[in-house]
């Protein structure tokens, strides 16, 4: 499937502010099937961006820009070629890749909660059966409330309360499983909902390691393997590894943000 998305975020500030600095992870993957063919970020004031690539593997761009500004515009058009189902055939982890999916990180830590919640789970000697079960578990506990939660929750809190976002399933899920010795890892990016008309959010599920399948992709939010509706962005220990923006300002400025994501089939 063919899918344009054009992901527009406008910061505003109530007083002029300066010396902005801006990381941006916003450009879709090569990995696991998926091809992005074209990838357009502009920026309102105007600057030079440049990238790198992160330890995770994630496409970063950046800029900074010196002069005052009220307002701060970033646009991302990307079109992107995606595979029916995710499929990255690595059958073993470095073992920093071992070590960092394996440990429970602020926003996964492994409570007894967690543990209660996995251990029914466990398929002893079928970590895909058991990343299964967990998915279904995840989806069982808890209901999707927006609102109720933001960026900083931890699957901890999000479990007691029931309720959240597509980041709370993905993060109690990602704890669930790193406490039964699975490594699992953060996906952001964006699901396209043909039913929903061409608008979209966007959108987080994971990834669970097993020996036999290596990397597979799960959407604990829709209790879904990842299918040629999902885009995938970036990934991580946990959102704090992937957020779509992350920056810093000089000033006094009071800052808000708002985001438009728009994903239709071309």
């Amino acid at each position: 499937m063919r899918l344009r998305i054009i992901h527009t975020t406008t910061f505003s500030y109530d007083v002029p502010v300066s010396e902005a600095y801006m990381e941006m992870r916003l450009s879709p993957l090569d990995a696991g099937g998926q091809r992005c063919e074209k990838q357009r970020l502009s920026t309102d004031p105007a600057g030079e961006v440049m990238g790198y690539t992160d330890r995770f593997g994630n496409r970063v761009r950046h800029f900074d820009t010196l002069a005052p500004h009220d307002r701060l515009v970033v646009s991302a058009l990307s079109e992107v070629v995606t595979p029916e189902g995710y499929f990255e055939p690595e059958r073993e982890l470095s073992a920093l890749d071992a070590f960092d999916y394996l440990q429970p990180t602020p926003q996964t830590p492994v409570t007894d909660a967690v543990r209660s919640l996995a251990a029914p789970c466990r398929v002893h000697g079928d970590a895909l059966a058991t990343a299964l079960a967990l998915m279904s578990a995840v989806n069982d506990a808890l209901a999707y409330a927006q609102g109720i939660t933001n960026v900083r929750t931890t699957a901890a809190e999000a479990l007691e309360r029931g309720r959240g976002v597509c980041q709370d399933f993905s993060h109690v899920m990602i704890a669930a499983c790193r406490s039964l010795g699975l490594p699992a890892r953060y996906v952001s990016g964006y699901v396209f909902e043909p039913k929903r008309s061409a608008a979209v959010a966007s959108h987080a599920w994971i990834d669970v390691f097993t020996d036999s399948q290596g990397w597979v992709s799960l959407d604990p939010t829709h209790h879904s393997p990842q299918t040629e509706h999902y885009v995938r962005v970036a990934v991580g220990r946990d959102y704090d590894d992937v957020p779509p923006t992350r920056g810093v300002y000089k000033g006094a400025g009071h800052e808000t943000m708002s985001v438009d994501v728009h994903v239709e089939q071309v």
